[in-house]
């Protein structure tokens, strides 16, 4: 179909699709197809390059000399650097609005496979932006996500959660949560999605307070309903379980016993219960052949 024969919103449609703020030219070769197209798509175009220059100052602190690299990286994690200021170093890292955008950016970084966050210059709803605006099937080809230090809290596990849910991180392998403030209601509200992730074989959730409650609800799956299909793939191939220095008792190590009992652990190699209330006997009583415990 010739352009031309397009109408003015149809036109605008195609142009709005072809945008990609790392990749910013298609959309420009295309609205200088006409002049009048030209002029239709000239405030969009303003805000592409905007979000162009933006994308490119983030990338830049990730130590991506141009947007090109930052689409083809395989590994994003800020570059920390200290500026002397008489007797003061200044921490920089990346923002709470940088964390939203690299969000953002989840749908146009599809080499991406490592994600590293430790950004304590992020403020408390940073992780929380960043988890609002992955979209649907974003990070597609990440399998390794670390944050440590950074507060994520139980808003931004149950948005996490929601992204999770509508695809985004599809081939999570390794999910490091270490200290991000998560509580039993934040760990009881992404449960279900982790338990979904089909190729999670590590989940860190080092220092947060989080209890017995919230593993319960990680290891123990809920009954199916009755006009569901049969749950299926529940933590299967996770290998390596870390909640050292949480708040599980022995009543979290008896639910853990049964979980690994019944199977739903059945790949776990090695459980880290390091510095928690629990008691070294009853975290001896976890000991199964081809499991590593880590009680002290």
């Amino acid at each position: 179909m010739a352009l031309s024969t397009l109408s003015g919103d149809e036109q605008r449609i195609i142009f709005s699709h072809l945008c990609n703020v790392l990749d910013p030219g298609i959309a420009v070769a295309f609205s200088s197809a006409s002049s009048e197209l030209w002029a239709q798509t000239q405030a969009p175009r303003q805000q592409l390059r905007a979000s162009h220059e933006a994308a490119a100052a983030l990338g830049h602190k990730a130590g991506k000399r141009s947007c090109k690299e930052l689409r083809e990286a395989r590994t994003f994690e800020s570059l920390i650097s200290f500026e002397r200021r008489g007797d003061l170093s200044l921490l920089k890292g990346l923002s709470s609005d940088d964390l939203a955008l690299l969000g953002k950016l989840g749908s146009v970084l599809p080499a991406l496979e490592e994600l590293r966050l430790h950004e304590p210059t992020a403020g408390p709803d940073g992780m929380s932006r960043l988890a609002e605006q992955l979209g649907a099937g974003a990070l597609p080809a990440v399998t390794k996500l670390c944050t440590g230090g950074t507060h994520l809290g139980d808003a931004g596990a149950s948005l996490l959660a929601a992204a999770l849910g509508r695809g985004a991180l599809a081939r999570l392998k390794i999910l490091r949560l270490n200290g991000t403030g998560i509580f039993d209601p934040g760990l009881v509200a992404l449960a279900p999605a982790l338990r979904r992730l089909p190729a999670l074989e590590t989940l860190d959730l080092r220092g947060n307070k989080l209890g017995d409650e919230g593993l319960a609800a990680l290891v123990t799956p809920p009954p199916p309903a009755v006009v569901a299909p049969p749950t299926t793939g529940v933590l299967t191939k996770l290998k390596e379980l870390d909640l050292g220095y949480t708040q599980i008792t022995d009543a979290g190590c008896a639910t853990l016993a049964a979980a690994i009992d019944g199977g739903v652990l059945r790949a776990l190699e090695w459980l880290f219960l390091k510095g928690t209330p629990a008691s070294v006997a009853v975290k001896a009583t976890l000991w199964r052949v081809g499991l590593v415990v880590v009680m002290v």
